[in-house]
């Protein structure tokens, strides 16, 4: 049986469907949001002369991740979706393995740029799948419910990474990793058919690859929420790589960081429910336009709280809620963002999942690793980054005209 038919004969429900997707997609957030319980030991042990630079495991493992998805679905479109997905999984397997094995930051940043690039495939190809099956707003509702789903990973990781590093020290994380990838894997390979039938696929070629990026960024509503995008993961990766700090050396609550890290997910998980009641009515730049109006009003209001400053313990109250709503907004935003940008290009849906993906996720580092590193013992230069970023991204989802939005 081949890659390709393994599971053909299986016809997996519409709540099989959504979960298996969001377990593909969760892989990302299991590898970032696991890791962050272990940042303090990790900068411990493998850089003491600067640990502000352990956050670098995180956008590591980001850059590969986003230069791999550049490649990823035109992989996709030529082979099919379900072999992509599996030679992806094995080369995250084998960067986590190095990763459990590195004597230094150095080589562990490596390991996790390795281990990026193979939770690519996992990540664009889950997008390019549900693509593949619907589009348009209904798109949009399916990538919601995906997401409600995926959401119960970022609740869960960080405590299940404490958990380990209780049990078998920091490095055990990574076995969890391998773990989690192989039961992924094998789910994907018995139970979901090929989604791309083979009449549809395209031959790779760095022509054909060449005329898709300029296909999606000559568009103008592709271009422009990818362009958005890229400044909402910026404002995620930001505060998904510095959190962990703040919660520590500014507020005293490292000991606790897992559980307020759950807490924080579980609200936000909330927002792919509302999306999904309501982007149908108010349509999905409607959506985008309104969370990152709050989310500018939001930011403003904590930078004046540090500025003031407030008594300590208010102050921490807010930067929850204020952390809350950066996950909250990445719910409302994202898969909409997603949906806009490949409703024009579902005749080369994997490959347009990769170039949006792929410049939205490497822009966002470029544009998050300054930000995050400039963390000075109290969030002021982080929510000011992050200010300007909704700012921007405000501005732009204004200029996107798209006639079947509800205004």
């Amino acid at each position: 049986m081949s890659i390709q038919d393994a599971g053909q004969a299986a016809r997996p429900s519409r709540t099989e469907f959504v979960a298996l997707m969001a377990m593909l997609l969760a892989t990302v957030a299991f590898s970032i949001d696991s890791m962050l319980p272990a940042l303090p030991e990790i900068a411990l042990e493998l850089t003491p002369e600067s640990p502000n630079r352990a956050q670098l495991i995180i956008t590591s493992f980001v850059l590969g991740m986003g230069l791999g998805t550049f490649f990823t679905g035109a992989l996709s479109d030529r082979f099919g979706r379900k072999p992509v997905v599996i030679w992806g999984s094995a080369l995250y397997i084998l960067g986590a393995a190095l990763a459990w094995a590195a004597p230094s930051l150095e080589l562990m940043l490596a390991a996790r740029f390795l281990q990026g690039l193979g939770a690519a495939a996992p990540r664009v190809v889950g997008v390019a799948m549900i693509r593949d099956l619907y589009s348009g707003r209904e798109m949009a509702r399916m990538l919601s419910f995906v997401l409600l789903v995926f959401a119960l990973v970022p609740a869960l990781a960080p405590t299940m990474g404490a958990g380990i590093i209780a049990l078998i020290g920091w490095r055990g994380i990574f076995m969890a990793f391998v773990l989690f990838a192989v039961i992924v894997t094998l789910w994907l390979f018995l139970r979901q058919p090929e989604t791309l039938a083979p009449e549809n696929r395209r031959p790779l070629s760095w022509r054909a690859l060449a005329d898709a990026v300029r296909e999606v960024l000559a568009h103008p509503t592709a271009r422009l929420a990818t362009l958005v995008q890229t400044l909402g993961f910026a404002m995620l990766f930001t505060v998904l790589s510095s959190t962990q700090p703040v919660f520590d050396q500014t507020y005293g609550q490292g000991a606790h960081f897992h559980l307020w890290f759950g807490g924080i997910a579980l609200i936000a998980a909330t927002s792919s429910l509302v999306n999904a009641r309501f982007v149908i009515r108010v349509g999905m730049r409607g959506m985008i336009k309104g969370m990152f109006a709050v989310q500018i009003g939001l930011t403003a209001l904590m930078a004046l709280a540090v500025l003031l400053p407030l008594p300590l313990p208010v102050e921490f109250a807010l930067y929850v809620i204020w952390t809350a709503s950066l996950f909250f907004q990445a719910g409302m935003t994202i898969g909409n963002l997603n949906a806009l940008a490949l409703e024009p290009m579902g005749h080369i849906a994997g490959t347009a999942a990769s170039v949006i993906t792929s410049v939205a996720t490497v822009g966002s580092v470029l544009i998050a690793v300054p930000i995050g590193l400039s963390f000075n013992g109290t969030p002021l230069p982080i929510t000011l980054g992050i200010l300007v970023c909704a700012v921007l991204a405000l501005w732009l989802t204004t200029k996107i005209r798209r006639d079947s939005d509800v205004e």
